[in-house]
């Protein structure tokens, strides 16, 4: 129902991310198993998905993925289909099986396999859901209609907190960016229906999307009963363009620092006048005197939304919020409105995925660690992580070796890198502490509206008493073992890998050096580098936002860092719609600092344990190569690429393939480029960060 998400995962550095609906609620978390793997790619690398028509040396995306494009069909239920949706498929095929196992058992109440099967049979049952409409929420809206002033107002929304129903100010413990062993409070920015992007550069695409967004607005407020729906629909729509005015752009929430405003609540007041933000707190159950504004600016205008003049405004915009977050926790007809915004016109899906496997990504998203603990039994091989603690000896020395021989950074600031370098914590395949889920309890029968209310209190309370003024539980897991990505956080400094993504092609136990190291060795390395990218460079080797740079030396990597994303902006892949180089910084230099560390590993371990020559009519250095442009191979909806360079940091699968190669020598070497070639650069324009 709500979102169940950490708010500041945005400062992690992910290996990829589907760009997904923003009103949704809990995060998909799709997986696959460790049984085989798909095609003939016994040697890791499919022949067959290539195209030798084409010169690597003009088109290396083509020359690797070119015969899986001629015959690769995106299917019907996804906006977007390559080697991560594969995998993601495959894992649910597997996830099913467990599920199927776990819907067929009997179950004593207050066990885990039971709270599955409750919340899942009250997502499957349709014909309950149909028949309820949204009756399950009709006691919420006679709430919000009951507001008669600010003071019930802000009395609602303190009491919505709870549930995730406040969408204009709500608060959230995460770690403090300065001091990394501790949790505080952080209030957060509106939750607003599109991405800031969409609301905050006027051009034609934005407006097209906005009218769009409109009528599902105004569709939405029809199934309210509202007679005047385009009218109000255009006045919520305006009050979420003002909104989204004062926030950070996408570009500007790179920099953590401009995320990071403390404030006593003491001066709270002086702030904002129209709310009583302590008060709020209080009656929240959060016991604090400091809070931590991400977005400095909306509160400083705060009170220009939230004001008597705006009380109605503010009342439809509410039960809007609520509609829209529960479109697909109540009927069909409003599912359908729901899919056919966000997922039909937004990504261009033609229709939705099958209600098992949203049911499955409702149970990953909810009770996910509970899921996990099943399937690494079932599917995750011990020697998996054996192997991959291997792989990751080799990538931090390669690491260590590359800081060590930088030419653009002096030795007083390569000490505090090699610190922070040797500070990494790894986490491979799963938690060695699992979620404990014995407070969270469903009633038999009840709607699932009314479960995921329930979700969301569970979650609240887990919050106060754990986190709320508490130290940082470093063992906590910010993705379950059957997700298929990997990811970096800088307050911890750790690099974590869940189990599904450790399988081809990432990681192949049959294939040799070079394509796990080009698959997932670059993907370790990606993570790495993402400790030293744009945002990950101002924390330090323990996760706190200090400053361990020399004003030089900081100088130096932010000439780099403006280099690579000039290179990025250049990238068109709809006509009219480029590659935001700035707000894609941070995945950018970890790919290419990825590739980098990764290749010189691969050397270092064929040197260990001896290369096996030619594969195939190709040798380790480009096997590497080619492994690392098969993980982006991608086909994607036009609509979908459009969002996705609005809102989401990765760049396009596509340019990721070539990217970062055009800037690394060895590449140019294991594929005779030359300057004739169109991927040529002169050796002096060749990015090298880390």
């Amino acid at each position: 129902m709500k979102k169940i998400t950490l708010s500041l995962l945005a400062l992690s550095g992910a290996l990829a991310f589907q760009s997904c609906s923003v009103n949704k609620k809990v995060a998909h978390t799709e997986h696959t198993s460790h049984a085989g793997h798909h095609h003939h790619e016994e040697h890791g690398i499919s022949l067959e998905y290539m195209d030798t028509n084409v010169r690597p040396q003009d088109d290396f995306y083509n020359f690797v993925n070119g015969g899986w494009m001629r015959t690769a069909v995106i299917p019907s239920d996804k906006a977007s289909w390559g080697s991560f949706n594969e995998l993601r498929e495959k894992t649910d095929e597997a996830s099913l099986t467990i599920l199927k196992n776990i819907l067929s058992e009997t179950y004593a109440e207050g066990t885990e396999g039971k709270k599955i099967q409750t919340l899942y049979a009250s997502f499957m049952d349709m014909d309950k859901r149909n028949a309820e409409g949204i009756s399950p929420i009709k006691n919420d809206l006679a709430k919000i209609e009951a507001i008669k002033n600010l003071a019930d107002l802000q009395t609602y929304l303190t009491a919505a907190v709870r549930t995730g129903d406040n969408p204009l100010y709500s608060w959230y413990a995460y770690t403090d960016l300065k001091n990394s062993k501790m949790n505080t409070i952080y209030l957060g920015g509106p939750r607003l229906g599109l991405g800031r992007d969409y609301y905050q550069k006027e051009n034609a695409e934005n407006t097209k999307t906005l009218n769009e967004y409109q009528k599902y607005v105004a569709s939405l407020l029809d199934v309210l009963g509202y007679k005047n729906s385009n009218d109000t629909a255009k006045k919520i729509v305006d009050l979420e363009k003002t909104m989204a005015k004062t926030l950070l752009t996408n570009e500007e929430g790179r920099d953590a620092n401009k995320r990071y405003n403390p404030k006593n609540t003491s001066e709270l007041p002086s702030l904002v006048k129209n709310v009583n933000l302590s008060t709020y707190l209080k009656e929240a159950g959060v016991n604090t005197d400091r809070v931590i504004l991400g977005e400095l600016g909306y509160y400083q205008n705060l009170d220009k939304f939230i004001n008597n003049a705006n009380l109605p405004l503010l009342k439809d915009y509410l039960k809007l919020r609520l509609l829209s977050s529960n479109a697909d926790n109540l009927d069909k007809r409003l599912d359908d409105i729901s899919f056919n915004f966000y997922s039909k016109y937004l990504q261009g899906q033609k229709e939705q995925r099958a209600m098992e496997k949203r049911g499955l990504s409702l149970i990953n998203g909810v009770l996910g660690e509970a899921f996990g603990k099943l399937y690494v039994d079932k599917y995750f091989p011990a020697e998996a992580k054996t192997e991959m603690e291997t792989l990751i000896s080799y990538l931090k020395k390669s690491y260590q070796h590359h800081i060590e021989n930088l030419d653009w950074m002096s030795a007083e600031t390569k000490v505090k890198a090699l610190d922070k370098l040797n500070k990494f914590t790894v986490k491979v395949a799963y938690p060695d502490k699992w979620e404990d889920y014995s407070k969270l309890n469903f009633n038999n029968g009840s709607s699932l509206y009314d479960n995921l209310k329930q979700v969301s209190l569970w979650a609240y309370e887990k919050t106060l008493a754990e986190k709320v003024n508490k130290p940082v539980d470093k063992s906590k897991w910010g993705m379950t073992p059957q997700t298929v990505n990997a990811y970096y956080n800088p307050t911890n400094n750790e690099i974590v890998f869940p189990a599904a993504i450790l399988q081809p092609p990432f990681f192949n136990f049959k294939a040799d050096p070079a394509v796990n190291f080009g698959g997932i060795g670059a993907v370790i390395g990606h993570e790495i580098s993402h400790g030293f990218d744009d945002g990950g460079s101002r924390f330090d080797g323990d996760g706190n936002l200090s400053n361990w740079w020399t004003d030089a030396d900081r100088k130096n990597f932010d000439i780099k860092v403006k280099q690579l994303a000039d290179q990025y902006s250049k990238y068109e892949p709809v006509k009219g719609s480029f590659v935001n180089g700035v707000f894609t910084s941070g995945e950018n230099i970890a790919d290419l600092g990825g590739v980098a560390i990764a290749y010189d590993a691969l050397k270092m371990y064929l040197k260990d344990k001896g290369n096996p020559g030619e594969i195939s009519g190709y040798n380790q250095d480009q096997r590497f190569f080619m492994s690392w442009a098969t993980v982006w191979r991608t086909k994607s909806t036009e609509q979908y690429m459009i969002n996705q360079v609005k809102t989401d940091p990765h760049s396009p699968g596509y340019f990721r393939s070539f990217g970062p190669l055009v800037n690394v020598d060895a590449w140019y070497d294991a594929f005779k480029v030359e300057a004739k070639d169109k991927h040529y650069k002169k050796p002096e324009d060749r990015i090298k960060i880390w």
